[in-house]
């Protein structure tokens, strides 16, 4: 039997620099955790240097092509007010404004129903590691036996 519930929770991810984090296979333990069986899932980050996009997850050259056009489109060595924070900030903000913040992707069978080549990634446009902190929020039908995924 399913009913309609919802649930919300903060996950931290650790960055080392610029780049794509695959996040795909964290969110969906969540949602296992979580018993999400069909619904729709948020995923919000809670900063203004660091970002949320879907990709391609299948070729790690694309995710290189798009950090290469990103430091096109806000170099660091461009003339900004902002530098108090150094130099890869101001570029990084406005990374952040061209790509997401917050993603919402359809829950099918507790699975984010993602295409063949897609995955869920947190793009850290700063220099150096940070802990990067993700809001998850689940609404929808939650499996209320103990079913594995295996046996829907």
């Amino acid at each position: 039997m399913e009913t309609l519930q919802q649930a919300i929770d903060r996950m931290t991810i650790q960055t080392t620099g610029p780049g794509f984090y695959n996040i795909s296979d964290k969110v969906g333990g969540w949602l296992l955790q979580n018993r999400a069986r069909d619904g729709l899932l948020t995923v919000f980050i809670r900063h203004t240097s660091a970002s949320l996009v879907i990709q391609e997850n299948a070729d790690s050259d694309v995710q290189r092509d798009l950090m290469q056009r990103l430091n096109v489109l806000a170099p660091e060595d461009a003339d900004y007010w902002h530098k108090s924070e150094g130099p890869d900030d101001m570029p990084a903000h406005i990374k952040t404004m061209l790509t997401e913040t917050s993603l919402s992707i359809p829950i099918q069978r507790d699975r984010m129903v993602l295409g063949t080549w897609q995955g869920l990634y947190i793009v850290e446009h700063r220099a150096r590691p940070h802990r990067r902190e993700l809001v998850l929020h689940f609404n929808g039908k939650v499996r209320s036996d103990e079913r594995t995924t295996n046996e829907a």
